[in-house]
């Protein structure tokens, strides 16, 4: 299972920092990914990050401003958010591949899904 926490009402230019706990299995092998979604649109593929957390993948519109992170030893996942627009504004859910050799770059590799975190960015 996966359970993202973190999220919260922040106003333009501030941080969030999304933790995603990941209970069940270790992640250890397996790349994983952040996702968001507004009501009414399709999901997002924002960020991931290999197994060994060596490289990274950012979707244009967040880059420079999220980081993406993760402690294999504590089987979590981290998405550092910075300089946060009203665009940010969604549920952000993070997201593990079927198999751990699964591209991390690749939103297609995503199969198990956790419970999602809400991040409001307003003034």
């Amino acid at each position: 299972q996966l359970q993202a926490s973190g999220g919260g009402s922040v106003q333009p230019g501030g941080s969030l920092k999304l933790s995603c706990a990941a209970s069940g299995r270790t992640i250890e092998t397996y790349a994983m990914g952040w996702f968001r979604r507004v009501p009414g649109r399709d999901r997002e593929f924002i960020a991931a990050i290999n197994w060994s957390g060596t490289s990274a993948y950012y979707v244009d519109s967040v880059k420079g401003r999220f980081t993406i992170s993760r402690d294999n030893a504590m089987n979590m996942v981290y998405l550092q958010m910075n300089s946060l627009k009203p665009e940010d504004t969604a549920n952000y859910y993070c997201a593990a591949p079927v198999r751990s050799g699964d591209d991390y770059y690749r939103p297609s590799s995503y199969g198990f899904w956790g419970q999602g975190t809400q991040v409001t960015v307003s003034s």
